[in-house]
């Protein structure tokens, strides 16, 4: 029954977004699979809004290989069993060309066998778990891809950051047993931070649901921390934050790549001075059109930037690979993507690894600014 009503909320979604207007049957169709609902919900609709300003970009181009682009979408609800239903209807009934999003690595991860069995390539928008491209032996998955950095080195990167440009060299970390996003920059933190010369003083965990850390964090308080380290994402950030504060903690804060603009209604003034981990600088003045369409097109400022640029950057990416098979077949755009080399997108150049991993990309630290409001960007890192 379980199982039923989640297959049902997947295609409730599918038909409201399938009253898109029809592109007729000579496209080209791929998938998006996006957190519309739930904790990861500001995340999911900034990708959503990103990709349909991609494909109109295109299309009103001249579409791919001479075809329209269709996109259908599902929302996954930050749900992995709807994750597994959202990737089987997309590959075998939709039967699409490719697949992009979500940006959730567990997410991720639960739909590698649909892809893999499918023979339908995937892209995930921010997943950097390792495990989202190879297996736990190391073997690469052949059919999953990603435009983001992985979690080792964001890990590795906020631990030099830590230590190299802000001298501290006593962790806590609170992270998500729940979660291999966080369990997997927790473990890369821990290495690196090791290594530069700092020592972990705590080491607390919550459940994704969990809402009160207050325990956690008394027990950090009193663990003499100097950096304060949050390996995970969604409305538990926020409220971390807050917390944090109103224990009294007033060691620096350091994160992943989860922060978003929509935090600030949680967290407010708590968030001044936090640093955060991020895949693209906001201010960067190559992006400033595509945010200010971005804001045309939906009538608000767009928030959760990181998500957005990278979601728009996969349909780009994806355009690219199928311009290079010269054909929409799966096993096509594939193999192009697997050799991408020297790709020029919004955001950055892209080159794939052999773990189908984009290769020496810069990371960017963020700083939260009372003030303004915002996280601003405060230098790039790019860990020895």
């Amino acid at each position: 029954m379980k199982k039923c009503l989640s297959f049902l909320s997947v295609f409730v979604v599918f038909s409201m977004f399938a009253a898109l207007p029809a592109l007729g049957a000579d496209t080209i169709r791929f998938g998006e699979i996006a957190t519309v609902t739930g904790d990861f919900a500001a995340y999911g609709t900034a990708e959503v809004e990103s990709v349909k300003i991609a494909v109109e970009e295109i299309n009103a181009a001249g579409g791919v290989l001479g075809k329209h682009l269709e996109v259908i979408m599902y929302d996954c609800r930050t749900r992995q069993e709807d994750m597994v239903n959202a990737a089987r209807r997309l590959v075998e009934q939709d039967k699409v060309a490719a697949v992009i999003g979500p940006s959730g690595s567990g997410l991720c991860i639960a739909a590698t066998p649909i892809f893999a069995r499918g023979k339908v390539p995937h892209i995930g928008t921010l997943p950097t778990n390792p495990l989202v491209t190879v297996d736990e032996q190391g073997k690469v998955r052949p059919y999953n891809f990603r435009i983001c950095f992985l979690d080792p080195y964001q890990g590795r990167m906020m631990a030099y950051f830590a230590v190299k440009d802000l001298g501290l060299k006593k962790a806590a970390i609170l992270y998500d047993v729940s979660s291999d996003y966080s369990q997997g920059q927790r473990e890369f933190f821990i290495d690196g931070f090791k290594e530069y010369g700092g020592a972990i003083v705590a080491d607390e965990g919550f459940r994704g649901d969990d809402v009160d850390f207050r325990s956690q964090l008394t027990n950090i308080k009193d663990s003499g921390a100097d950096v304060l380290i949050y390996p995970f994402m969604g409305k538990s950030l926020p409220l971390a934050v807050k917390q944090a504060r109103e224990l009294g903690i007033k060691t620096v804060i350091l994160g992943g790549d989860g922060y978003g603009d929509f935090m600030w209604e949680v967290a407010g003034d708590t968030l001044a001075d936090t640093y955060w981990v991020s895949h693209v600088d906001r201010y960067d003045p190559v992006l400033k059109n595509f945010f200010d369409k971005y804001q045309q097109k939906t009538g608000t400022e767009c928030q959760e930037f990181m998500n957005a640029v990278m979601a728009y950057d996969c349909v780009y990416w994806l355009k690219d690979a199928i311009e290079r098979a010269g054909s929409d077949d799966p096993q096509k755009i594939r193999d192009a993507l697997e050799s991408t080399k020297g790709l020029k997108l919004l955001h950055a150049v892209l080159t794939m690894d052999e773990f189908h991993n984009p290769k020496d990309k810069d990371g960017v630290m963020l700083r939260c600014d009372a003030v303004q409001k915002k996280a601003l960007f405060f230098k790039k890192v790019r860990p020895e």
